[in-house]
């Protein structure tokens, strides 16, 4: 379970170094942008790629990525076109985990059975679903750990002592900390206090340590990967790719370099920081 995952974590210690973990939207802006996109990022410096699934309703994600999935859903993006997408991009990169994040809705309307054989047959590695607690895992938590796939847990500023154990109890593949209270892209972590909350959760857990929300240069990443496991970047990249589009809101020839340059800059951040 959670080979490529827990091979790339394993690499990057080796190396004395973080991994870059980015996020982008599936089908933003259409479908073969995205997968130009998708492709670049691990030529780029990427260690893992989080794919979002466009959603009409989400709650954590801040206006660049609800913008980002408006512009999925325009252009046709469904979970089972997503589902499509990874299998495309696994034809040339069968290293790279692929993470699948976003809502239960439209896992639960496809059909959680019918979505975690496909996802486990495209190649993804795991799941993180913001909106299903603790005390929701039977409905795809424990389903997902039976299919193979790791289910990625949430822990924030307000987790404390006594929350922590019920949220790491099923995790797996790595526990993601949410640097800020609030929704993605909104505000810059306060670097200290996540040094402390990283070795806090460290106290409790084997897993890798990974913190997003809030991070959108090479200094960020470099300031989280002194005491981090991985870094996440998220709306950076979505913003990249949305100031590349023309007018009328279509890719353009420079897009997916727009999204590879800045990971460029963050892969540079992240292998720095322990140096530093």
């Amino acid at each position: 379970m959670t080979t490529r995952l827990d091979d790339t974590f394993a690499r990057c210690r080796a190396e004395g170094r973080a991994a870059l973990v980015t996020y982008v939207m599936a089908g933003d802006p259409d479908p073969e942008t995205s997968l130009r996109v998708l492709r670049a990022l691990p030529e780029a410096g990427a260690d893992i790629v989080e794919l979002g699934l466009p959603f009409t309703d989400p709650m954590a994600d801040g206006p660049a990525i609800q913008a980002a999935g408006l512009r999925a859903l325009k252009g046709g993006q469904t979970l089972e076109k997503t589902l499509g997408l990874v299998r495309r991009f696994r034809e040339g990169n069968a290293g790279t985990p692929v993470i699948l994040m976003g809502y239960y809705n439209p896992i639960y309307t496809y059909g959680v059975e019918r979505f975690l054989a496909q996802a486990q047959e495209a190649g993804i590695d795991g799941l993180i679903v913001v909106d299903l607690p603790p005390e929701e895992d039977d409905e795809l938590c424990l389903p997902t750990i039976a299919a193979g796939l790791a289910f990625i847990r949430l822990a924030t500023p307000t987790t404390d002592e006594r929350r922590l154990p019920a949220v790491l109890a099923n995790t797996a593949g790595f526990v993601y900390y949410v640097s800020i209270t609030g929704i993605t892209g909104t505000a810059s972590p306060d670097f200290a206090a996540v040094a402390e909350a990283v070795a806090r959760i460290r106290r409790h857990t084997r897993l890798p340590i990974v913190v997003g929300f809030g991070v959108r240069t090479g200094a960020h990443a470099a300031a989280i990967a002194r005491g981090a496991d991985g870094v996440v970047v998220g709306s950076a990249l979505v913003d990249a790719l949305a100031r590349s589009l023309d007018l009328q809101g279509r890719a353009t020839s420079g897009s997916a370099e727009a999204v590879a340059a800045l990971v460029r800059e963050l892969a540079a951040g992240v292998r720095a920081g322990r140096a530093a």
